[in-house]
């Protein structure tokens, strides 16, 4: 009969241990404990007797597997069952560690039980070991498909009720016929359906903002909490009578809203937006990898009046960039006056639709050409690591805003502890990134530093990601709308332009 099957220190601890027989804890370890002081390590044999137990083991690295069994076992069974255990085990762990062993220990405990149940060996494979403990079930796979899809038919009958209902009420209002209470505690309507939907499933409609009711009450001598807050109210309700448009900003940081809602772009009858995106990965030491910088320039033209504009290319770049026209653009007119117009002159260009006019390419390995630099210092210390990053803009010349730099953190460890700190951070626990936000960089504002402290290793805080937004473009490409001479002299249009980039 197998007593137990245990993975235990070459001193004896248990890291896990398996009880197929009743047995007590004390019993178990002090087994374990005899264990190594039993072996004779002059030879080759894979078991130990005493007088009650016998233990039949296999090295793993600086463990052991370890099968305790009576003395009147089958050897020989014990021995492939031992070999079967043995095989189990990398199957959960990546590497034969003692943490390792640990993390895993309830999969090894419900993969021995396949193998073993109530002392005696079953008749089980490895590849039937892990289709059991995976508990793949066809039928609940069936369950689960038939319910989401039932969920789908009852939201879609939600919403349908709900529209209907929403359509009586608007054409009540209109007729001028008294409401009817769709449900409700205290009065429900009766349906020809036979189902009651109650008001709480009914999409709200967008509120309306409506004065707040002054009290009459005469002259109060209490103490009044909050004046100062009452005239700013009413200051803010003077300035949306006035016709100005004020965004509330209460609970949420001047970033948030900023974030929720974007500054509204203008959009005039031509709208030129420049976009550009800048990728590049480097290496720990600070060496380039790759970088690549890809730009475009995207016209769009809503009045037909002015579809034979022209552009004028203000091109300052000195970093080598590959330009490229779209096909339908005049190349020569490009090369020699650098103005972007279509082939044919008595053609316009598309209306009501985005066309790429123009788009740039720079690809390099040119660390000088490096927007912003990275540099990160894990240095092991008797707790964990000490992290120090600092970053240093190399473009002056760039205005950088909403910068995020990610680095990864070991799980399970807590959140690191902070020491000096330029800008702001969040810890996010379920990624395992501490990601530290900065505003703004540019010129003023070109270097910073932040130091954390947190139980780990050198290559847990790698790789490091950052992302940027910037008004400025990278490469210096700046467009001047033009129009022919005989629209000049009938029409007069004004250009609305966009820049973004990215990294």
């Amino acid at each position: 009969v197998l007593l137990a099957a245990a993975v235990c220190t070459k001193a004896g601890k248990a890291i896990v241990s398996r009880q197929f027989v009743e047995m007590t804890r004390t019993r178990i370890e002090g087994l374990l404990a005899a264990f190594p002081k039993l072996m004779n390590t002059g030879k080759q044999h894979t078991f130990v007797e005493t007088d009650s137990v016998r233990y039949v083991y296999q090295p793993l690295e600086k463990l052991y597997m370890v099968l305790i069994t009576t003395k009147n076992s089958n050897i020989l069974e014990d021995l492939e069952t031992l070999r079967l255990f043995s095989r189990v085990i990398p199957e959960y762990c990546r590497v034969l560690e003692e943490s390792e062993i640990s993390e895993h220990c309830f999969d090894l405990i419900f993969a021995f039980d396949e193998i073993v149940a109530l002392g005696y060996r079953e008749n089980v494979n490895l590849a039937q070991i892990r289709t059991f403990t995976e508990m793949d079930s066809h039928e609940e796979k069936v369950f689960r498909a038939v319910r989401e899809t039932q969920e789908r038919e009852a939201k879609a009958e939600m919403r349908r009720k709900a529209k209907e209902l929403q359509q009586a009420r608007r054409d009540a209002e209109r007729s001028g016929k008294k409401v009817p209470a769709f449900g409700g505690f205290g009065n429900v309507s009766s349906m020809s359906s036979g189902s009651l939907i109650t008001d709480t499933i009914v999409e709200p409609e967008k509120p309306k903002i409506t004065p707040v009711p002054v009290r009459s009450s005469g002259p109060s001598k209490a103490l009044k909490l909050g004046a100062k807050g009452k005239e700013v109210d009413n200051f803010v309700d003077q300035l949306k009578s006035e016709g100005e448009t004020i965004i509330s900003s209460s609970g949420k940081r001047g970033s948030d809203v900023s974030k929720v809602l974007p500054p509204p772009v203008n959009v005039e009858s031509i709208h030129l937006r420049v976009e550009e995106k800048i990728s590049l990965s480097c290496g720990r030491d600070g060496g380039l990898q790759n970088m690549e910088v890809l730009g475009m320039v995207t016209l769009r033209v809503t009045d037909e009046k002015n579809g034979r504009i022209r552009l004028a290319i203000n091109n300052n770049d000195n970093k080598g960039l590959q330009l490229q026209t779209h096909p339908n653009v005049d190349k020569k007119l490009f090369t020699a006056e650098s103005v972007i117009g279509l082939k044919n002159p008595e053609k316009s260009f598309p209306l009501n639709n985005d066309v790429g006019v123009l788009k740039w390419r720079l690809q390099t390995t040119d660390e000088s050409l490096i927007p912003l630099t990275i540099n990160c210092w894990p240095s092991e210390s008797g707790s964990g690591c000490d992290v120090n990053i600092e970053y240093e803009l190399q473009e002056e010349n760039l205005e950088l805003n909403d910068v995020v730099i990610s680095i990864p953190v070991p799980s399970g460890v807590g959140a690191p502890v902070i020491g000096d700190l330029d800008g702001e951070y969040k810890h996010d626990s379920r990624r395992n990134i501490l990601e530290w936000c900065l505003p703004v960089i540019d010129a003023n504002n070109k270097t910073g530093s932040l130091e954390f402290s947190i139980a780990g290793q050198p290559n847990d805080f790698f790789p490091i990601n950052v992302s940027f937004v910037s008004k400025r473009n990278y490469c210096d490409i700046q467009t001047v709308h033009r129009q022919d001479a005989h629209q000049r002299r009938g029409n007069s249009t004004s250009c609305g332009e966009e820049q973004q980039q990215q990294r």
